[in-house]
Parts: C-alpha cells; sequence; structure tokens
C-alpha cells in the first residue's frame, strides 16, 4: 500500500522540516490560539527578532502560518487547511502502518495455530518428527 498525498514531496519536506525545531511548533501553537504580531511572537523568546522573524518565515514557506500587513505591524495566523492536509498526511501513514501491524498478527497467529496443529497431531509415544530411532 501506497500513501497518495496531495502534497507535494516538495511541501511535506518544508512541512516536517518546519516543525522540527520547538521553536516553530511554538509559534504555531500560539498563533492557532489567536492572530499575533510578529512583535509579540518575538517577545516570549529569548532571541533577536530577525531569529524569530526567520521562523516565521519558514513556517510561512511551508504554508502552515499566513502573514499580513496591517499598517506598519506583519500579522501573523496559522493556516488550517495545510494544518489539516499535514495531519491527514499523518493519518495516512498511520493506517498503512497499522495494516501492517495487523497483517503481522494474522501472519503470527496463523504460524502459532500452525505449530500447535503440528503438535496435537504427533503421537505422544512416538519420536518427535525428523528424528529417528535405531
Amino acid at each position: 500500500m501506497v500513501v497518495r498525498n496531495e502534497l507535494s514531496d516538495e511541501q511535506v519536506d518544508r512541512v516536517f522540516q518546519a516543525l522540527a525545531a520547538s521553536t516553530r511548533r511554538d509559534i504555531l501553537r500560539r498563533t492557532i490560539e489567536a492572530e499575533r504580531s510578529v512583535s509579540e511572537l518575538a517577545r516570549d523568546y529569548d532571541m533577536s527578532f530577525a531569529a524569530v522573524q526567520k521562523h516565521v518565515a519558514v513556517l510561512e514557506a511551508a504554508e502552515l502560518i499566513v502573514k499580513r500587513a496591517e499598517g506598519r505591524e506583519r500579522l501573523v495566523r496559522a493556516n488550517p487547511e495545510m494544518i489539516a492536509r499535514a495531519r491527514a498526511l499523518l493519518a495516512r501513514y498511520e493506517d498503512l502502518w497499522r495494516s501492517r501491524i495487523s497483517r503481522l498478527d494474522d501472519l503470527l497467529a496463523e504460524d502459532s495455530a500452525t505449530d500447535e496443529t503440528d503438535e496435537t497431531d504427533s503421537d505422544p509415544g512416538s519420536a518427535p518428527r525428523g528424528s529417528t530411532t535405531t
């Protein structure tokens, strides 16, 4: 089973790269809660304003957030559509993994049932299969 995705490989790479940093995940979480200015976001981090702007740019390139100008401020909000698309991709991978684990469980159960049948079919007083008596 191949996971089909409505995101291109490049989009998937950008999303996972963006989510790889804890600061960017925190920015995304905060912008899901409410639209915030880049200045407001920057106040809560022990890094320069320029560093926060770079984190915002990575999230924007991944389309996880949308930035807009309002006067001199740049406001940032989460992009629920892209978040939903990324979530759907992960759900498809989860389905794939769960189906593979389920098939493995079935194979192990079949193997176990076969072993139990082989043991019941043999005569308890006879020599085990494959051995010879002299």
